[in-house]
């Protein structure tokens, strides 16, 4: 693999940028692998990415139905934090963040990752004693969190309105190294530097059954014909549930479509990521001027992509009064994604009943900022059986009652 860089750019240049070469191959499925990822999202590439550079295990195969990064990854909103009040949330997700840091510069491929800061505000006097609790246990863990006053969000996010009609601003939790990263080059990044490690990326290919022997597994049946392999990742997101319908198991989550959308562009005017939990919406700044929204989770469990006029209402009636000026704005497009989520609003990182079959799922809304802590974790665990990392988050913790309930310590499961 050639490395990326201003040298390279500049002798491409001069021959019309005729030498650069294809960033992943795109080969035949193989008989057989050491180890299967259905899913070629941003997880399922960084569980193939660290099994081959922590373990060296090469002979990998990412299957994928669609096209890679065409899921969760390329349809999120791009925040990046680690502020979780639990501790197995907030060490997965603080690992996640600090590999963001250094992606760039792991994959010779800019992931234009800011640290720009994370808000999450406080806007009724409940938000203002869970986030002071939620900073006291980031001190604990690790996690440079601290809580803000008005007029510190205020300097931060000029364009703020802090003495909204229904709910004024109380402050803030300030995560000043969270932020947002290029969704779609954190997919294609992964993916380059698999691909140079000699795994195989396979689109258009869906796993239509799963072959085991026993309790075994022994491979996948494909739209591309039968695999066989040791190990099987289970890495799809929303369609989880129906993964492990084909391999002979059912998981604890229900699938939901979650919604965004960007207004048109205009000049900069907030360079932080605010989360306003109360009133449930999210709002940042692209890089091209872009104002990203999102809120919460539709009320009724579907597999749609597609976005939706109710979406629109609610979750900008919500900004528009503690951000008037983007009442002004015109929405530029609009889509959905498809999520999975917990009882607990925790994911699932686990050995499941059929021996050789692991399934990493129910990131819910905040799958994009553990990406690489996911993979890392899910990459230990098909690795060694074991992960310190994954521990907390098998699916056994639902048997034994030991939810890590972020739905109510996060104030919202994003």
């Amino acid at each position: 693999m050639r490395r990326y860089s201003a040298f390279a750019i500049a002798r491409e240049a001069a021959r019309y940028h005729t030498g650069w070469e294809r960033a992943w191959a795109s080969p035949a499925p193989k008989q057989k692998y050491d180890v299967i990822i259905v899913g070629a999202g941003g997880h399922g590439l960084a569980t193939a990415y660290y099994l081959g550079k922590n373990f060296g295990i090469t002979n990998v195969a990412v299957l994928e139905k669609g096209w890679l990064g065409g899921g969760n990854t390329g349809r999120n909103t791009t925040i990046i934090r680690s502020n979780y009040l639990q501790d197995a949330s907030a060490a997965i997700y603080e690992k996640a963040r600090s590999l963001y840091e250094t992606m760039s510069q792991d994959l010779n491929y800019n992931v234009m990752f800011s640290p720009r800061g994370v808000i999450m505000l406080a806007q009724t006097e409940h938000e203002v004693r869970g986030y002071q609790r939620t900073a006291h246990a980031n001190a604990l863990q690790g996690v440079a969190t601290e809580f803000i006053n008005p007029q510190k969000v205020k300097e931060l996010v000029p364009i703020i309105n802090l003495d909204g009609p229904r709910y004024p601003v109380l402050g803030g939790l300030w995560q000043p190294r969270g932020g947002t990263a290029r969704h779609d080059a954190v997919a294609w990044g992964y993916a380059r530097a698999c691909s140079d490690m000699g795994m195989d990326i396979i689109q258009k290919c869906e796993v239509t059954g799963v072959r085991r022997e026993g309790d075994r597994v022994v491979g996948v049946d494909t739209t591309k014909g039968a695999i066989e392999c040791d190990k099987l990742g289970i890495v799809v997101a929303g369609h989880s549930g129906i993964m492990a319908d084909l391999a002979g198991f059912r998981l604890p989550i229900e699938s939901l479509a979650l919604q965004a959308l960007v207004s048109e562009p205009i000049k900069p005017c907030m360079d932080v990521v605010v989360m306003a939990n109360t009133v449930h919406g999210y709002m940042s700044q692209s890089d091209k001027g872009e104002m990203v929204i999102g809120g919460g989770t539709d009320g009724f469990n579907n597999y749609t992509q597609r976005g939706s006029f109710h979406h629109v209402e609610e979750t900008v009636r919500a900004l528009v009064e503690t951000f008037p000026m983007i009442s002004r704005l015109k929405m530029l497009r609009q889509w959905g994604g498809i999520v999975d989520m917990t009882g607990d609003r925790s994911p699932i990182i686990s050995k499941t009943p059929v021996d050789g079959i692991f399934v990493n799922c129910g990131w819910g809304t905040g799958g994009f900022k553990a990406i690489p802590g996911s993979g890392w974790a899910m990459a230990e665990l098909m690795a060694k059986g074991h992960s310190p990392l994954a521990d907390e988050f098998g699916l056994n913790r639902f048997a034994e009652g030991r939810f890590i309930d972020e739905s109510v310590a996060a104030g919202v499961a994003h």
